[in-house]
């Protein structure tokens, strides 16, 4: 199925509270005649199900973990509970459905040091019946487990982690002293071969520390001219006195046939890509692995100015960095949920794929990155007037629809591939308990949501059975059985 810009598309959504009853919608014009505006009958929800087109849906399930909620649940396309997992924690921030039932989950224990959006410390595995089967726990004064893990097909599970730098080590790398907080944040991505219950041994990792450049002092390590080493992250870019959380990763995504890691710098505007092929020594270098350049950057895109190459920036503060499944539309090229907080003509959202230019295992070193321009865009100069300023992602179904999440909302919309709306859901979830139906959603926030289809590997042996709505008022549309 071949996509296409959606630039002539006006897809207008109205949430409003009139009386406490909630009207959406979903209305296409060409930008000929705007004036004509065809109304598609909605539900009639303030919150759970708000659309359901039957026959336009990849027919599964959506899991979502609600930040304000130690619940993870799992809903079929009539909003319906089919399946939730307890824990002792909320989300920090991410869920994964593994490929044996189970619920890959980090959670977030409240480490006080590291006290910023996202933040997790635990990572559980929790098995279809409820019961944590495996715990690792990242968490201290000197690093901190955030916003994303990933589970690898070999059972390892790839974390990403806040790891703390004093003031002092900082300027001793090449920081301008001026652009300093007592402690720097950096990251760390490691490899955990779980143990036991409770338990763990660290068989690979990679530290940004590692490989960094400056033009700030020339008598300090890593000095070198920043547009001619765009493999290694400027230590001073978008440095500041006061923010510590200077990276900001939050995803982080694996490609087993290329062995390679995928991370989004929320901070930098940019994706990268990292060598896995590495040993752990090698990662630390800039030499070994498939790649040659060992833990060097291999591939960065979004923003040329982290790199002193460019001027303009195509990334602004997103989220949900992945690589798209083999036999899916655009398959093995990266999905992306630009939220655009700071985009220049205004704020807005987008969701982009691009197209990375592989050759073999090695990405071309042209600067700026290419590609120039996405290979498919949803919501370019917004017309649908969305906006979701942080978290959010979204996510490319089988059929060529693709589900999207409004994070700071808690609104799941599927579109399909001319960029219509084909079913919608607004999480009851919030951080003080769960709505009535009838009340308008607040404070529902929800990181990610992700979609598997019925013939997912995860549900073989197991009942799935659609159960009540987690509101309380179950007020499905008659035609969503």
């Amino acid at each position: 199925m071949n996509y296409k810009n959606v630039t002539n598309k006006k897809i207008v959504v109205l949430i409003a509270s009139v009386l406490n009853f909630f009207l959406l919608i979903s209305c296409s014009t060409s930008n000929d005649n705007p004036s004509e505006i065809p109304v598609i009958p909605a539900v009639s929800n303030t919150v759970g199900l708000t659309r359901h087109d039957a026959g336009s849906l990849d027919d599964g399930y959506v899991l979502f973990a609600p930040i304000g909620s130690n619940t993870t649940y799992l809903i079929d396309k009539c909003g319906k509970q089919v399946k939730t997992w307890p824990s002792n924690y909320k989300p920090g921030q991410s869920c994964y459905l593994l490929t044996d039932g189970s619920l890959l989950r980090p959670g977030n224990n409240n480490n006080t040091t590291f006290n910023a959006g996202g933040k997790g410390g635990v990572i559980e595995k929790i098995d279809w019946n409820g019961n944590v089967t495996w715990s690792y726990t990242l968490s201290d004064a000197l690093k901190c487990q955030h916003h994303d893990v990933k589970a690898l097909p070999n059972g390892n599970v790839l974390i990403i982690a806040w790891e703390s730098k004093t003031n002092t080590e900082a300027i001793a790398q090449g920081r301008n002293p001026n652009l300093v907080p007592v402690t720097v944040w950096s990251e760390q991505i490691i490899e955990v071969k779980p143990t036991g219950s409770s338990g763990g041994s660290i068989v690979w990792e990679w530290h940004l520390w590692d490989h960094l450049v400056q033009d700030f002092d020339v008598s300090k390590p890593n000095y070198g001219t920043i547009a001619t080493a765009s493999k290694l992250i400027n230590l001073n870019y978008n440095a500041s006195a006061t923010n510590q959380d200077w990276i900001h990763l939050n995803s982080i995504d694996y490609n087993a046939a290329l062995d390679q890691i995928l991370v989004s710098s929320h901070s930098f505007n940019e994706v990268w890509i990292i060598d896995h092929s590495t040993t752990t020594a090698q990662a630390k270098s800039h030499a070994g692995g498939n790649s040659g350049n060992g833990g060097d950057l291999l591939y960065r895109w979004g923003n040329s100015l982290a790199y002193n190459t460019g001027t303009t920036t195509q990334l602004f503060g997103q989220h949900n960095a992945y690589w798209i499944e083999a036999g899916f539309p655009f398959e093995n090229q990266i999905m992306i949920f630009n939220n655009g907080n700071g985009r220049t003509g205004g704020n807005y959202s987008t969701i982009e794929i691009i197209k990375p230019p592989v050759n073999g295992y090695n990405y071309t070193q042209t600067l700026p990155s290419l590609p120039a321009t996405a290979s498919w865009n949803y919501n370019y100069e917004n017309p649908n007037s969305i906006y979701a300023q942080n978290i959010s992602g979204a996510q490319q179904l089988s059929n060529g629809n693709v589900l999207f999440c409004n994070g700071p909302a808690g609104i799941f919309t599927e579109i399909n591939s001319s960029g219509n709306i084909v079913w919608q859901y607004i999480s009851p979830v919030t951080t003080s308990g769960i709505l009535k139906q009838t009340e308008v959603a607040a404070q529902n926030i929800v990181f990610r949501s992700t979609f598997y289809p019925k013939t997912y590997s995860g549900f073989v042996g197991h009942t799935l059975t659609s159960r009540t709505t987690i509101e309380d008022i179950n007020s499905i549309s008659g035609s969503c059985k």
